[in-house]
């Protein structure tokens, strides 16, 4: 087979990474693929990068120009947003070209579009890269778990929340402070709006709950909450009760639907996705037949997240050469057999939660609050009353498993309490069975 020829749109970190892993590993790559692949043209904001000087490829600043090139196989999309990433594989699409993408946002908003245009041309678009970086999560779930019914998922696939949390945890500072530093290290952007309020996590939960499920992609219908509200004592009375506090997507089947949500839970400290530390991502996979499985990695950086786009680049070659009725559905599942199933309302969602508040330390006021958790019908699985300060003590509870309405409205009846004096702050529970 001849020489296959690939063109990048956006030479920025992990751009110049995917050229880097094929020109070093030229030979291993061919070895596998049985034909070789070049980098030959690439986009970029300036020409005049210092950075690009190395690479002997064509660099233009107009993306288009690459989409244009007949001598362009693949088109491989890394420039990010939703907006002129879309025109851009659209365009590319629509010219015959194959296509890889690193753009989570872009494949969870628009990826039933794009999938659905790429069908009617006759080629491929691939997005490993879109979800935990170097972890091939989705080929895992996708081809890897064929065999299976996916009971449920979790992941932690936000290496800059689980980077802060970790800090927190460890080192008693708060989250502002970690935050800074984040930024500063390079793992949050000046507005980490995405990170740290869970939209760059909802985007790909929503993307494995589509291969997991066989539905299209719903995210609009993910239930996004962030960690910006985690104080440094709820870090540590987590700790104290033998839980670690993670942000994780959570996708399940269940009888009212699938449930797909993003948000800050308390996971025991004995499992093995609560040690998963620092900027490392993990997701683990309950299926019926293998039983629970985890993939865990460097879910961002250069050269990790390269690695999956240039996974993807070969197996888009391998495509090429096999008759559509033998490949890979994009979202696991033939486009015909997907199913736009219920996605559970987060009111409707069962979980158990922690709950923590400041009440005054004086008789009846702890039988007041046990009898709105039994007027509410919401059991009690653990309390702890901690040293009172000035009259006022922190409380800690632990709920067994109920709906969140019932949950909404114990917090509404305890905040109204004249005993109360902090607000009823409220994570859930996971313990992953």
């Amino acid at each position: 087979m001849r020489a296959i020829n690939i063109g990048i749109l956006g030479l920025g970190v992990v751009g110049s990474g995917t050229v880097e892993i094929v020109n070093r590993n030229r030979e291993e790559i061919t070895r596998r693929l049985g034909c070789e692949i070049n980098v030959t043209q690439g986009s970029a904001r300036s020409t005049n990068k210092p950075a690009l000087e190395k690479f002997d490829i064509d660099i233009t600043t107009d993306s288009y120009a690459v989409i244009n090139n007949p001598d362009i196989d693949i088109v491989a999309e890394l420039i990010g947003g939703t907006t002129l990433a879309k025109e851009l594989v659209l365009a590319a699409i629509a010219k015959g070209k194959h296509v890889v993408t690193a753009n989570k946002a872009l494949i969870a908003l628009h990826g039933n579009e794009i999938f659905a245009a790429a069908k009617a041309q006759g080629v491929r678009v691939a997005y490993e890269a879109s979800v935990a970086g170097g972890i091939p999560v989705i080929k895992a779930i996708r081809e890897g778990l064929t065999a299976n019914k996916i009971d449920w998922l979790v992941g932690i696939i936000n290496g800059t929340g689980n980077f802060i949390l970790t800090e927190m945890r460890d080192k008693g500072r708060s989250f502002e402070d970690v935050l800074k530093e984040a930024q500063a290290l390079g793992y949050a952007e000046a507005d980490p709006t995405f990170d740290v309020e869970g939209i760059d996590a909802a985007h790909k939960l929503t993307i494995l709950g589509s291969i997991a499920f066989g539905i299209p992609l719903n995210f609009e219908k993910t239930y996004t909450e962030g960690i910006s509200t985690i104080s440094t004592d709820d870090v540590e009375y987590a700790k104290e009760l033998g839980y670690e506090i993670k942000h994780l997507g959570i996708a399940r089947k269940v009888d009212a639907g699938i449930e797909m949500r993003v948000h800050p839970t308390l996971v025991p400290d004995k499992q093995l996705i609560a040690n998963v530390n620092g900027v490392m991502n993990a997701v683990m996979v309950m299926a019926d037949a293998v039983g629970p499985t985890m993939y865990y990695g460097a879910g961002a950086g250069s050269e990790p997240t390269a690695s999956a786009v240039v996974a993807d680049i070969v197996d888009v070659v391998r495509y090429m050469k096999t008759e559509e009725v033998r490949q890979v559905p994009y979202l696991a599942y033939q486009t015909d057999a997907l199913e736009a199933q219920q996605i559970v309302a987060i009111d409707d969602v069962q979980s158990a939660y922690y709950l923590r508040f400041h009440a005054e330390d004086k008789s009846g006021v702890m039988a007041d609050i046990t009898a709105l958790f039994a007027a509410e019908d919401v059991s009690i699985e653990a309390v702890v009353q901690k040293e009172a300060v000035s009259d006022v003590s922190p409380i800690l509870m632990l709920t067994n498993v109920v709906k969140e309405r019932a949950i909404n409205s114990l917090i509404e009846k305890l905040s109204a309490l004249g005993s109360i004096t902090s607000k009823v702050v409220r994570i859930r529970v996971e313990h992953l069975q």
